[in-house]
């Protein structure tokens, strides 16, 4: 198949493989809630009643105040323990590669199939400006969430684009299904289609 470029007559041939895929929302949902999980800590601790510090003394007599209670550690009281306390622990799900690579591909032609794919030559900036990105913007409908996708992003693009809310900037070795899914479009160059292409293909 083949993908116009914009502001020119040319068409680059692409594979069918990559950006001509069947859309698989359970597939692509896997891997999304996978990549989002694998970015958790995990790190929340909390203390069982047994672990608190505090002694276990009965903490009024049994009969004559009312409700009958034992120690004060017990999860009822405040700075008692957590009946069902939090423990570290890992959110990690397995993804394989050929998985992986599977769903960034249907992101990558169900974008492509919506028209919010652009392929562009060359998209840089000669300067760390926010400005001079933005008005290099205009030239584009990205919408209010636009990913930019070179081969190797510029410390000028990335810097740039630093300080505007809702743009991120990706070289191909830190794309990611999260960032694809987000993306109300995506603005790629010839060159980090063709470096993708040899990665998922």
């Amino acid at each position: 198949m083949e993908l116009a470029v914009n502001n020119s007559n040319e068409k680059l041939s692409v594979s069918d493989a990559v950006f001509g895929r069947d859309f698989s929302e359970d597939l692509v949902h896997q891997v999304v809630v996978a990549y989002r999980n694998a970015g958790r800590a995990g790190t929340k601790a909390q203390k069982t009643r047994s672990e608190v510090a505090g002694t276990t003394k009965k903490s009024k007599k049994q009969k004559g105040g009312g409700a009958r209670h034992g120690a004060l550690t017990a999860p009822i009281f405040v700075g008692g323990g957590v009946t069902f306390a939090a423990k570290p622990r890992s959110f990690e799900q397995k993804v394989n590669r050929k998985m992986y690579r599977a769903a960034m591909s249907a992101i990558l032609s169900e974008l492509n199939r919506q028209g919010r794919l652009k392929v562009v030559d060359a998209f840089d900036v000669t300067e760390t400006k926010t400005s001079a990105l933005v008005a290099k913007l205009k030239d584009f409908d990205l919408g209010k969430r636009p990913l930019i996708v070179t081969e190797e992003a510029s410390e000028h693009l990335y810097l740039s684009a630093r300080n505007l809310p809702y743009v991120q900037v990706r070289d191909v070795q830190g794309l990611d299904p999260v960032s694809l899914v987000g993306a109300d479009t995506v603005l790629i160059t010839t060159d980090a289609v063709k470096k993708i292409e040899e990665w998922l293909a």
